[in-house]
C-alpha cells in the first residue's frame, strides 16, 4: 500500500521497447513501441500479481475475473442486473457480519429510506456526537440494500460509530440530479441532530463520484460542508487516463471505451448532463473545488478509476484542499467490499482513523476561486463504457 499526502502521484510504467521510439525492426520484431503520437504498443507480456498483494487477495482476484463471465450487461435489463449484483453483494453481507456484528434498522429521513447501521456493542463515547453518511456503488443503477450494508457494516463496527447508508435514487427510472437531491435531503435530516463538523460522507465507485456530486450540490443549494468525505474507486474527476486502458489489460479485458471521450454513457442516470457541469465533475470548477472539506482517496493499482483519483487529489492539493490518497498495489476495483482480505482489513483502518482525526474540526472556507480564467487542469480525461467489477 501506497500513502501519499497532499502531493500529485505519477505511476511510471516500465517495460521493454517503451524507452524508445518506434522503428521498423520494433514492428517487425513484434516488441513494443511507442509511436509519433505518443501512443504505447505494447509486445505481450506476462504480469504475473504484485509481490505485494497478500495470498488471500491473489486468489480472490483470480476468482473474480473467472466469474466476471457470468456478470450481466451493465445496459441489459435492469432487474436481471440489480438482481445479480444484490446476490453477489449479499454474499459479502453474510461474511461480513461474522467479523464486524452490527445493528441495523431502517429509517426514512425526509421522505428518503436509509439503513441505520450500529456497533452490536454501541457507538463509542467519543463518536456520540459523530456520524457517517455512506453513499452505495453501483454505476448509479443497482446497490440499495446490500450494497449499501457490505460498504457500512465494517467501518460501523471497527470506528464504533454510527453509519447511515441512503438509499438514493438512481437510473434508469432517474436521471441526474435526483441522487443529489436524496443527499442533501438526508444530510438536511442529520444536520438537525449533528454539527455539520461532525458529519463525515463516502462512498466506494458510484458513491464516490456521489459523495464528490453532493458537496458540489451542498455548496449550490448554501448547506454546510461536512466535516470530512471519503471518495473511493471514484471521485471528482472523470474516469479516464492510464487506468482505463492498463486495469483491463491487467483483468484479461479490452481497454474500456471511449476511454478519453469523457462519455458517462455507462449510466443512464447522467443522459442529460453536461460534461463540463461541476455538479457532474466537480474538478471543472476550482471555485467548487476550493469548498471541499478534507477528502479521503483510496482505490488499487488495478482498479480502471486509479487515475481518475491521481487526477482529483492533484486538483484538490492545488486549491488547498487537505486530500489524502492511498493505493493498495495489485488491488482492483472497490477490492475492499471482500471482507476476508488483509488489505480490506487495513482500508478500514485508515477510513476510520481518516474520520476519527478530522471530524469534529472547524472546516475552513478555502480562497474564493473565479473560474473565468481557470477550470480542471488539461489533461484531465473521461470515459464511457463498461463497470467491469462489482461496486
Amino acid at each position: 500500500m501506497t500513502s501519499v499526502k497532499a502531493t500529485a502521484l505519477v505511476l511510471v510504467l516500465v517495460c521493454s521497447g517503451l524507452n524508445r521510439a518506434a522503428d521498423a525492426a520494433d514492428r517487425a520484431r513484434g516488441t513494443g513501441y511507442v509511436d509519433s503520437q505518443g501512443v504505447a504498443h505494447l509486445a505481450p507480456l506476462a504480469v504475473p500479481p504484485s509481490s505485494f498483494m497478500s495470498p488471500q487477495a491473489r486468489a480472490a482476484f483470480v476468482r473474480l475475473v473467472t466469474g466476471a463471465a457470468n456478470a450481466p450487461p451493465i445496459n441489459g435489463n435492469i432487474d436481471t442486473v440489480r438482481a445479480f449484483y444484490d446476490h453477489y453483494n449479499s454474499a459479502l453481507v453474510a461474511n461480513a457480519l461474522k467479523r464486524y456484528p452490527v445493528k441495523i434498522t431502517r429509517e426514512t429521513m425526509n421522505g428518503v429510506r436509509t439503513e441505520v447501521v450500529v456497533p452490536a456493542g454501541g457507538v463509542a463515547a467519543e463518536n456520540r456526537n459523530r456520524v457517517l453518511i455512506n453513499l452505495h456503488g453501483g454505476a448509479f443503477l443497482w446497490g440499495e440494500g446490500s450494497g449499501g450494508e457490505i460498504e457500512s457494516i465494517p467501518i460501523a463496527s471497527v470506528g464504533k460509530i454510527e453509519v447511515v447508508t441512503v438509499a438514493y435514487r438512481e437510473g434508469p427510472e432517474y436521471k441526474f440530479p435526483a441522487a443529489s437531491e436524496d443527499v442533501a435531503a438526508v444530510y438536511r435530516a442529520l444536520l438537525g441532530r449533528y454539527e455539520p463538523r461532525n458529519i463525515g460522507i463516502y462512498g466506494c465507485s458510484a458513491g464516490g463520484m456521489l459523495t464528490a456530486q453532493s458537496v458540489a450540490w451542498f455548496e449550490k443549494v448554501q448547506l454546510p460542508m461536512p466535516g470530512a468525505i471519503g471518495t473511493f474507486c471514484g471521485s471528482a474527476s472523470p474516469f479516464g487516463g492510464d487506468s482505463s486502458y492498463i486495469a483491463f489489460a491487467l483483468a484479461g479485458q479490452p481497454p474500456l471505451p471511449g476511454a478519453q471521450s469523457g462519455g458517462l454513457s455507462f449510466s443512464p442516470y447522467f443522459s442529460d448532463v453536461s460534461l463540463g457541469n461541476p455538479l457532474v465533475f466537480p474538478t471543472k470548477s476550482r471555485r467548487v473545488l476550493s469548498r471541499f472539506p478534507p477528502t479521503l482517496l483510496i482505490s488499487g493499482s488495478r482498479d480502471f478509476s486509479v487515475s481518475s483519483l491521481f487526477h482529483t487529489q492533484e486538483a484538490l492539493t492545488a486549491v488547498g484542499v487537505d486530500a489524502e490518497l492511498y493505493v493498495w498495489d495489485g488491488m482492483w476495483h472497490a477490492f475492499f467490499m471482500d471482507p476476508d482480505l488483509p488489505e480490506s482489513r487495513e482500508a478500514y483502518d485508515v477510513i476510520v482513523s481518516f474520520f476519527a482525526r478530522h471530524l469534529g474540526q472547524t472546516v475552513q472556507p478555502k480562497a474564493n476561486w473565479d473560474d473565468r480564467n481557470s477550470t480542471e487542469p488539461a489533461h484531465g480525461g473521461g470515459s464511457e463504457g463498461r463497470v467491469p467489477t462489482p461496486g
